[in-house]
């Protein structure tokens, strides 16, 4: 049973798409989505500095790109079965989207064009930010979170939420948080997942209608509490919901376990969900599809892992 998984914005790397330049076709792909997405992909993913790649409107389009490319990339080998199960983290969403058929590549790109540029106009109206809080007590987080006024954005494991909101107070958590607990300030723009974007969620509800959503060709998880989701539409909602809505990658995790799944694939730039993964789904296959020198160890991944459950696995 395997999961395809797609990061969030964070796991960009300056270069990191350098590697992929190299194979036949992933240039010519990049100038098509970069149309769409309204940057130079191949240049930001190849060139530009973390500064600029950091920037949510860069960050966004880009992450959805690779994990385009590197899925293509995997998928490239014919008789490659299919994974039985896609999600992705925050802004993985819409890659996931694009994975399970939902929206086209050309559709994805023109969505997080717009949800790129609103979060980043909602986040640049007032000074804020996100903080990860690691360990404590889920109890003693939270309160603390609700203590200095503050939003649970990010709920990613038993270990780590991420709290967002006024620069201001995610300082005073900084200086008062919960007990046994470390406070990490993040390197991010805004407040994200919060209603501090509830002018990029009314943006993107308005652009929705614009797109012509499929039911995915996969069972796909969502960061709404990990639910299950299997219309084209409500996957669609959801998306946009989520712009203002926190990120349960717990729950998502809690599926991948009820569900059977043995095997994780995480799309560059991977390496964060499977961290989360090693922790909280102990036992499984785990794989980083970052670099082309990864698709051998990937597809042997998938043809060992898709389509069986874990008892066809033990026989």
């Amino acid at each position: 049973m395997l999961a395809i998984v797609c990061p969030g914005q964070g796991a960009q790397k300056p270069g990191f798409l350098t590697p992929w330049r190299e194979l036949p076709g992933v240039e010519e792909l990049l100038g098509s989505l970069s149309e769409p997405a309204g940057i130079d992909l191949l240049r930001h993913g190849t060139e530009s500095d973390a500064d600029t790649i950091r920037d949510t409107a860069v960050a966004q389009p880009l992450l959805v790109a690779a994990g385009i490319v590197a899925a293509s990339q995997l998928r490239s080998e014919e008789d490659l079965p299919a994974a039985d199960v896609l999600a992705g983290h925050s802004v993985g969403e819409l890659t996931a989207a694009a994975l399970g058929g939902v929206l086209s590549d050309e559709d994805a790109m023109r969505l997080v064009a717009v949800r790129s540029r609103a979060m980043a106009t909602a986040a640049a109206a007032e000074p804020t930010s996100m903080a990860a809080v690691v360990g404590g007590t889920r109890e003693d987080v939270l309160a603390a979170i609700e203590r200095h006024g503050l939003h649970p954005a990010n709920i990613n494991s038993a270990a780590q939420v991420v709290a967002a909101g006024s620069a201001e107070k995610i300082a005073a958590l900084g200086e008062d948080g919960p007990a046994k607990a470390r406070v990490i300030p993040l390197q991010v723009a805004g407040a994200f997942h919060t209603p501090y974007m509830a002018a990029a969620r009314e943006e993107l509800a308005a652009f929705a209608p614009t797109l012509s959503p499929a039911d995915p060709t996969l069972p796909l998880v969502s960061n709404a509490g990990g639910e299950v989701v299997t219309s084209g539409a409500q996957y669609l909602d959801a998306i946009v919901t989520q712009v203002a809505s926190p990120v349960d990658w717990e729950a998502c995790m809690a599926t991948f376990r009820d569900r059977g799944v043995t095997a994780m694939i995480e799309v560059a730039p991977a390496g964060t969900l499977t961290g989360l993964a090693k922790r909280e789904l102990k036992g499984i296959a785990l794989a980083n599809l970052n670099a082309p020198d990864d698709l051998e160890a990937a597809r042997a991944l998938v043809r060992e892992h898709a389509g069986l459950a874990p008892s066809d696995q033990e026989a």
